[in-house]
């Protein structure tokens, strides 16, 4: 049976004590494309060659301390521990992870965006907040666990 992954349950924990911060992000993504390498090896060769994976995020723009995009900000350059759950927590075993409640998990490079960092349009609604979109880079290919 096909584990089908939602849009409203998505859950996203960052930093050295997990962190949730899925109330600040109205987007998460794991993106992959093809490694830029001087050098492929044939094993990487026979796999398709070397790939680069990025967690690409919209962030809601906060400069409190504790929010997402001041670690952007003020943490550019650091490497933090991430967990993507695509699909939310079982409640019963909220960090026990299954083929229905997948989690990605990694460390990321934080890096500023490029483009828009702060500020935005105007808007008549009072309460449309202005948005940052990021992409940092994974260290590593993201570990999946389903069991």
């Amino acid at each position: 049976m096909a584990t089908i992954i939602g849009t409203r349950k998505t859950l996203l924990f960052l930093g050295a004590g997990l962190d949730e911060v899925s109330a600040q992000v109205s987007n998460v993504r794991l993106t992959t494309d093809k490694a830029d390498s001087e050098f492929m090896s044939f094993v990487e060769a026979r796999s398709g060659g070397a790939r680069d994976y990025k967690l690409a995020l919209t962030l809601r723009q906060d400069t409190a301390t504790d929010s997402l995009w001041y670690y952007t900000w003020n943490l550019a350059g650091d490497d933090i521990a991430y967990e993507f759950w695509p699909n939310g927590q079982n409640s019963t075993s909220p960090t026990t992870p299954t083929a229905t409640y997948p989690k990605l998990s990694g460390t990321v490079t934080i890096v500023e965006p490029d483009g828009n960092f702060l500020g935005g349009e105007a808007n008549r609604s009072s309460t449309a907040v202005n948005t940052t979109e990021v992409e940092w880079q994974c260290t590593a290919k993201p570990t999946l666990a389903i069991t």
